[in-house]
């Protein structure tokens, strides 16, 4: 049975069987996803973990996501632990990734997905439908922003950052003494859930209305190309769920061909219907006014497949009018 310990500075204990030593950044949803992985991989391994904590800018930095370097900021730093080997591996939410591989480095293990949804968490049960015009809605993503506006263009919707406990408690009557200055925000279910905060949820909005982030939901567990560690990479082969990777190559391709930063309002889904993998993507104008979406499938062979259908769809986009109604500028 494998046992984890917290450990700060990256250097291996002596004594014993090799600790697999995982990188996360210290917030509490990193430490549940990063131990959930773990632990799982530790398993399968057959050998002890130690948790690394690492610090990340976008730990540190204030501001919004774009005027901060989008989402990269919170993986560049845990990079830079596995490269200078003070970890094994890192966990990271996948849909922070930047879609170019980092030198030296794969994404051994993708996860199965978690619920890829984005949840409204709002005062006195209200939903999408029910918040009245006016209302105060939060959320850090242009995605969401953009989405929002198009679905309730009489929204207030309010740029905020901070963990998912900071932003609960910008809701009216969510948590006792937070400022509780908004009618709602958005958040990713996904997080949610493996937090244990579902009650917080009054909606789960419907793909329809809101796509998700490419790679929402779904966590990437990276490590260095070279590594050789006894049982680790069996483990984590062993630990990838092919349909998510599948779904998630095609989502994160859309990204890539888009020329498009994390923090774009892009959306992407993919999912396996029988032999098929089907793509759903949406390019909105920040302001939300402008909408452009659409889907295409292809056979779910491999990731070689799964990447093409993404680049297709992209195209597709780009022919449609993508640059003129979105920034895709990384």
């Amino acid at each position: 049975m494998s046992t984890g310990t917290d450990m700060r500075d990256g250097t291996r204990p002596s004594g014993g069987p090799a600790a697999i030593r995982v990188g996360t950044r210290g917030s509490a949803l990193a430490m549940t996803q990063t131990t959930t992985v773990a632990e799982r991989v530790a398993e399968l391994a057959e050998l002890p973990y130690e948790l690394v904590r690492i610090r990340t800018e976008g730990d540190v930095l204030r501001g919004s996501l774009s005027q901060i370097g989008g989402t990269g900021v919170f993986v560049a730093a845990l990079r830079d632990a596995l490269l200078e080997e003070r970890c094994d591996i890192a966990v990271h939410s996948l849909k922070d990734l930047p879609t170019l591989p980092a030198p030296g480095l794969t994404v051994a293990s993708v996860p199965e997905r978690e619920d890829v949804r984005d949840a409204l968490c709002a005062r006195d049960g209200l939903t999408l439908a029910t918040l009245p015009d006016g209302a105060r809605v939060g959320t850090g993503s242009p995605r969401r922003a953009a989405q929002l506006r198009a679905a309730r263009p009489g929204l207030d919707v309010v740029d905020i950052r901070g963990n998912v406990d900071t932003r609960l408690g910008r809701v009216a009557g969510l948590v006792i003494g937070a400022p509780g200055d908004l009618d709602a925000v958005v958040l990713a279910a996904a997080g949610l859930r493996r937090l244990g905060r579902d009650d917080a949820i009054t909606e789960l909005i419907d793909t329809d209305v809101m796509l998700p982030a490419p790679g929402q939901g779904a966590l990437a567990v990276e490590c260095r190309e070279a590594d050789t560690t006894p049982g680790m990479r069996e483990a984590l082969a062993a630990y990838d769920h092919a349909p998510t990777r599948l779904a998630v190559t095609a989502e994160r391709a859309v990204l890539l061909q888009l020329e498009a930063g994390c923090s774009a309002p892009i959306g992407a889904l993919a999912h396996l219907r029988g032999d098929q993998l089907a793509l759903e993507a949406v390019v909105c104008s920040l302001d939300g006014r402008s909408i452009l979406r659409l889907t295409r499938s292809a056979p779910a062979t491999d990731a070689t497949a799964a990447a093409r259908l993404g680049l297709g769809l992209a195209e597709d986009l780009l022919a449609a009018g993508a640059a003129d109604i979105a920034p895709l500028s990384s």
